[in-house]
């Protein structure tokens, strides 16, 4: 059984109540025995519960935003949230989940002092049970995600199925009929998207992938590198790579050169996101583009549209991708 408000009552040497007190900012208490709840809940690693931090909504025009690390954050997401932010008056807080139990207990703190009105999310792996809860016990929140299952609250999204689609379209267009995928991690949900639409505009061609053309990958550049490297030894045959996000695709190209083979004459790639980088690779690199600006403005909008409680709210947004082509596939 967890760490429970019981437990902190007794570390700290006061009552249940106090520490609700303590938790919601609420009540004359004085110093020393606030301090003392607090260095309790530290040293016990509590995570507040929704209930124990009753959520009665201030007005801080503050919005935060839960993100699995800094270095993760596409920074065209936060743009796009900070330029809608700004718009309406609001700042940003910026909270990340990096260190498990710990974090989540801070993440708490934070809304039982009511230091925001409301919770943008990025990709909440191992914390999602938690916000769920924030969320039932009245805490505006969005998620800006596309890797995993649909939440029982509004979420902001893009076509990762149909980002496939194009990709693999592309590819027909251009005559490549032997396509290498380097997907994503097998257990988000856009990998197998972006997988599936790309397989099944290929299959309608009437051309299957067979099982060596599809790597599952992770993501990561130098990953990406060493399974082309992989093939190119193996003997597979292949004229074209979709990779499913750019430093995957970069990592791709760099494979390529070091064996030798041309882009886009021996081989073409396409990406995936359309970051910064894609315009600085070598070729630069034909990405499918997931408006991550778009977006972030979109989830703005749409978790302040639920903080004012406004009858127009809508319950999720999807915002569509788009192909940019490159030098990796225009000859």
């Amino acid at each position: 059984m967890g760490v429970t408000i019981a437990d902190v009552a007794a570390r700290a040497g006061v009552s249940t109540t106090t520490v609700s007190r303590v938790l919601n900012g609420r009540g004359e208490i004085n110093e020393k025995t606030a301090s003392r709840v607090r260095q309790a809940i530290a040293d016990l690693s509590y995570v507040p519960s929704a209930g124990a931090v009753g959520l009665r909504r201030g007005t801080a025009q503050m919005v935060g935003m839960l993100v699995p690390d800094l270095a993760w954050v596409f920074s065209g997401i936060v743009q796009g949230v900070v330029d809608a932010l700004e718009t309406e008056g609001f700042g940003l807080r910026m909270l990340t989940w990096n260190r498990g139990e710990e974090s989540l207990r801070r993440l708490g703190l934070q809304v039982a002092a009511k230091s925001f009105d409301g919770l943008l999310v990025i990709e909440p792996e191992g914390a999602l049970g938690y916000i769920t809860e924030l969320h039932e016990a009245g805490l505006p929140m969005v998620l800006i995600d596309d890797r995993f299952p649909r939440p029982g609250f509004p979420y902001v999204s893009t076509t990762n199925r149909q980002g496939g689609e194009q990709a693999a379209r592309h590819l027909l267009e251009i005559g490549r009929r032997r396509p290498l995928v380097i997907t994503g991690p097998k257990v988000y949900g856009c990998s197998q998207d972006r997988l599936g639409g790309f397989v099944d505009v290929y299959a309608q061609d009437g051309l299957e992938l067979d099982e060596r053309r599809i790597i599952w990958g992770d993501f990561q550049f130098e990953s990406s590198r060493l399974a082309v490297g992989r093939a190119l030894a193996e003997g597979v045959e292949f004229d074209s790579v979709f990779a499913h996000n750019d430093p995957s695709a970069a990592g791709v190209l760099a494979a390529l050169h070091a064996a030798g083979r041309e882009v886009p004459g021996d081989v073409a790639v396409v990406g995936f996101d359309d970051i910064e980088m894609a315009s600085y690779t070598y070729p630069t690199l034909t990405t499918i583009r997931q408006p991550m600006r778009e977006m972030g403005q979109a989830a703005a909008r749409l978790l302040l549209d639920h903080v004012r409680k406004s009858p127009d709210a809508a319950a999720s947004r999807i915002i569509p991708t788009s192909l940019v082509v490159r030098g990796s596939t225009d000859q």
